[in-house]
């Protein structure tokens, strides 16, 4: 019953800690990833899934688990989640724990009683694998900083994108709850670092390294930190006023303010204690995480995906999940049951999202107010591209590695080898080929010393016939991948 209501929470095993098994402890953790054992249909089994409860005090319009819906309820105790933890890992059926909880009680409560399962789990047990902890918006300090102390990744779930929404369908919630802690837990995670002489941010995709645009980069930074100062300072100015609405901001001006104090180092300590150099255990080594919901209100595109810019340039999250939306309640500011949920467009996000990672993009660039959607039918960067017909073709023999970046079906180890190989000698679309480029996608866009792989037009409608077609099983995989999977239950292990 728990394993099942926690399917709506999206978990990441592909960027977990590094950490050697100990003598006398149980498990390890692997930066590259945790995924481990397989499913008879495939699919990959890696952390145990779990609520603490589905009990809750809420009533998020969204929710299955919400107080006024009348489903049956269950609670673990700290010990059964633990004794369940180490028995599957013992029988090889996973290599971690996710662990999430509706709200029993107050929020206070329910992250003590998760906190005391972490600790039972470290101590008692000498669980040494990875823990992945949702946190709960308003519990303690003291609480948050205990759950960072004692797990691999720390999340605290924003669920909608803005305040309104929020107060439409999450009215127990606030902005400032879930951005004061996730400020709370960027600031210690920075504190550790600095401590042990590493980069106060979160290591990103080497190929960034090259970039001086992408969000990571410390330009970006600058410009990002210098905008919040500047909007602060005109606040002064104008007598204490908030900035005006003219601004356009993703986030209110509350929440501008209060991203504007996080990020000031005099606050840089917040959780995590005086004196580190005696601590036996990172804070949150692999980062923290959120998670927003698709499809549930009405926001675009370009709304979503610039909260996302926001809170990597302010939070240094480590990911922004999304998950399509699936309509489990009767509500009039809700999709109606039986409404397919919005897998492509979510696909779509992901995409842009990596865009944002690792391609130099910014929010601004892939998406606008006068063209707030992705066209669900093209891969962002198609879209873009389709859009800037004037920067191409390119030349891939005399491109810079920023330039090979955006251009579609060139990632950033085929954009590096391209710059490396065309030292020694010239370059054929075969060549590229078999450095991983796309030419599907690629030869629209590109030249080989000024010649096209085919004589093909650069318009847009052609192209984007061409691309449409050539996406189109994949299109049809994504749209109907809701049926052909399940949630996972013990059933799958012969437990009854």
């Amino acid at each position: 019953m728990l394993a099942d209501a926690a399917k709506y929470d999206v978990a990441c095993t592909s960027s977990g800690s590094s950490r050697r098994g100990k003598k006398g402890e149980l498990g390890n953790a692997e930066a590259c990833g945790i995924c481990h054992s397989f499913a008879a249909d495939g699919r990959c089994i890696s952390l145990l899934k779990i609520l603490m409860t589905n009990h809750c005090a809420y009533d998020c319009k969204y929710c299955i688990n919400r107080s006024s819906n009348d489903v049956p309820r269950a609670t673990f105790t700290p010990e059964e989640i633990c004794q369940l933890t180490i028995e599957f890992y013992k029988r090889n059926y996973i290599e971690g724990l996710f662990l999430s909880s509706g709200v029993l009680k107050n929020p206070t409560y329910t992250m003590e009683k998760m906190c005391e399962t972490l600790l039972l789990l470290r101590t008692k047990y000498h669980f040494n694998g990875y823990i992945h902890v949702k946190t709960i918006p308003g519990a303690s300090d003291e609480l948050l900083a205990a759950a960072g102390y004692l797990a691999d990744r720390i999340s605290v779930n924003m669920e909608l994108p803005t305040q309104e929404s929020l107060r439409l369908l999450a009215p127990n919630k606030t902005m400032q709850n879930i951005l004061n802690p996730m400020g709370k837990v960027q600031n210690t995670i920075s504190s550790h670092r600095i401590a042990v002489g590493k980069s106060a941010y979160m290591d990103r995709s080497r190929g960034n390294q090259f970039l001086n645009q992408g969000i990571f980069s410390d330009n970006s930074k600058k410009i990002f930190r210098e905008k919040l100062e500047s909007q602060n300072m005109d606040a002064k100015l104008k007598g204490g006023n908030a900035p005006t609405k003219n601004d356009r901001n993703v986030f209110s001006d509350r929440e501008n303010e209060m991203c504007n104090r996080i990020l000031t180092w005099e606050n840089a300590c917040q959780l995590a204690p005086r004196d580190m150099s005696d601590l036996k255990r990172s804070f949150a080594p692999a980062g923290q995480s959120t998670q927003m919901i698709i499809g549930a209100t009405g926001e675009s595109d370009y709304t979503l995906l610039q909260t996302t810019q926001t809170l990597y340039q302010g939070f240094d999250l480590k990911r922004v999940f999304y998950s399509a939306y699936i309509p489990l309640n009767e509500d009039k500011v809700l999709p109606q049951i039986g409404t397919p949920p919005p897998l492509l467009r979510e696909h779509r996000l992901y995409q842009a999202d990596w865009l944002l990672r690792f391609y130099g993009f910014q929010a601004g660039e892939l998406l606008s107010e006068e063209q707030p959607n992705f066209n669900e039918l093209l891969d962002p960067k198609c879209d873009w591209a389709l859009r800037h017909l004037e920067q191409f073709p390119v030349d891939v023999e005399r491109a810079s590695y920023a330039v090979l970046l955006r251009v579609p079906g060139i990632g950033p180890k085929s954009a590096s080898r391209i710059t490396h190989a065309r030292r020694y000698g010239r370059l054929d679309f075969d060549s590229l080929k078999k450095m991983g480029v796309v030419l599907k996608r690629a030869h629209y866009f590109i030249t080989c010393g000024g010649r096209q792989m085919y004589h093909t037009p650069i318009e847009q409608e052609y192209i984007t016939r061409q691309l449409v077609t050539v996406d189109k099983n994949d299109l049809w995989k994504i749209r109907h991948s809701g049926e052909s999977y399940s949630q996972m239950t013990l059933a799958d292990f012969g437990i009854k």
